[in-house]
């Protein structure tokens, strides 16, 4: 398990001081590149490459209790929309082992019945977590694709016969 580095970022007139717990601080002019920042001090001040970074930002004390605020409601509303994609998923399913049709149960809940399809499919996170997840390959092996979408090996190439 690599180690989790907290990262405070306070605002300032060039930019963002990063109070990196336990560590020390660094700065960045944007928060864009604050990761990048806090990063190469780590490497440099510890010797340390495998490592993960989490930076919380701080503006002002009113200001960031509305964006906890808006996290929070963000957070609950992907929890209800997940909570009522699941209930109709149930509730499409009872109908099918009902024997009503796609097209009654699109009637019945008041969607269409290409979305009765998707209810009745078997959720995507159930088949990710049957499955388990997909094998992550690094950027530099995956073929580069032209505008054309051909990988560059299949390109006809300009000016060689």
């Amino acid at each position: 398990m690599s180690k989790t580095y907290q990262v405070t970022a306070k605002r300032w007139a060039h930019g963002w001081e990063l109070h990196i717990d336990g560590v020390g601080v660094t700065q960045s002019h944007g928060l864009h590149d604050a990761e990048r920042m806090v990063r190469d001090y780590i490497e440099l001040d510890l010797g340390a490459h495998a490592f993960d970074v989490v930076i919380k930002p701080e503006v002002d004390r009113k200001v960031d209790a509305e964006i906890r605020a808006a996290r929070k409601a963000t957070l609950e509303a992907a929890e209800a929309v997940e909570a009522a994609a699941r209930r109709s998923r149930e509730v499409a399913r009872e109908l099918k082992e009902a024997g009503l049709s796609g097209r009654d149960i699109a009637v019945v809940l008041g969607v269409s019945a290409q979305r009765v399809s998707q209810l009745l499919a078997p959720a995507t996170r159930e088949v990710v977590e049957a499955l388990g997840s997909p094998p992550k390959v690094p950027v530099a092996t995956r073929p580069r694709v032209s505008k054309e979408g051909l990988p560059s090996a299949l390109r006809p190439r300009v000016g060689s016969r």
